[in-house]
């Protein structure tokens, strides 16, 4: 007989996934905002608002508007990169590579996880402040260097501000689209090249994007060309040790998608 080392009793599963609802800051504040409505439901109920209809059967269903990048999602190399044939500026190879293509045990693996303190310097409204390779390096001193293979989240805390109401306007919208917000942090490109000269070839924040709110395409275009991929808006990264947990992201497998959402979640070492 097989037997595994695996013992679930070891480990806790935390889940790192933003909840997707309308009432909350879910889809990118430029995109088409996130919706579920009901298509079926048990009996004919009119109401002013939502009239529900029953015309399929004795069951409840709704449908979903979902724009890839919605909640916690992954970016394909196709979001930032041209396919070649197109003659278009950033042009490669790499472009033809969607959501479907990347590998799911690109998106697992050993967390490695950088805390980012709340005083970075350049934060001010419509700005992002930078997460430097500097930055990335004194964390090294600390916690050792990061290692190929390792997948690093960069912990914000921006989740604080996935809330429903006019408070959640400090996620993304009032960043983004008014201007009368700071940004969040995000790492420029030195940062990410640092990364990659690691061996990394998964990296994530719990900020709404990997790009900074005032030029987010740089750093894609850096990485997404090299097939790196990108975990966007992930929750609860406080719930993690810098070291000691497996990270995983199961994306939609959405044929030729640009980016899909997905579920996020760490096993961790149980406390004894």
């Amino acid at each position: 007989m097989v037997t595994s080392p695996f013992d679930p009793g070891d480990w806790m599963i935390v889940d790192l996934t933003l909840m997707l609802a309308e009432e909350l800051p879910a889809a990118w504040a430029k995109h088409v905002p996130y919706q579920q409505k009901t298509f079926n439901y048990f009996t004919d109920r009119d109401d002013q608002v939502a009239p529900l209809k029953s015309e399929v059967g004795p069951y409840q269903t709704r449908w979903l508007l979902l724009d890839e990048h919605t909640g916690t999602h992954v970016d394909a190399p196709a979001h930032f990169i041209p396919e070649s044939s197109t003659g278009l500026a950033h042009a490669a190879d790499v472009g033809s590579v969607t959501v479907e293509q990347i590998p799911l045990q690109q998106l697992m693996g050993p967390a490695v996880v950088i805390s980012i303190r709340d005083d970075l310097p350049g934060s001010r409204p419509g700005v992002s402040p930078t997460i430097t390779r500097e930055l990335i390096e004194d964390f090294e001193q600390e916690a050792g260097k990061i290692q190929p293979g390792e997948i690093v989240l960069f912990r914000t805390n921006w989740d604080r501000h996935y809330v429903a109401g006019p408070e959640g306007h400090a996620y993304c919208y009032d960043p983004l689209v008014t201007q009368r917000g700071p940004g969040w942090p995000a790492p420029d490109t030195e940062a990410m090249a640092h990364l990659m000269s690691r061996g990394v070839t998964t990296v994530g924040t719990d900020g709404p994007s990997m790009g900074s709110t005032h030029d987010g395409a740089p750093v894609h275009r850096l990485a997404l060309a090299e097939r790196v991929a990108f975990i966007e808006a992930l929750g609860n990264l406080k719930a993690l040790p810098v070291r000691g947990s497996m990270f995983v992201f199961a994306p939609l497998r959405i044929a030729r998608g640009t980016g899909a959402p997905g579920r996020a979640f760490a096993w961790v070492p149980a406390r004894s």
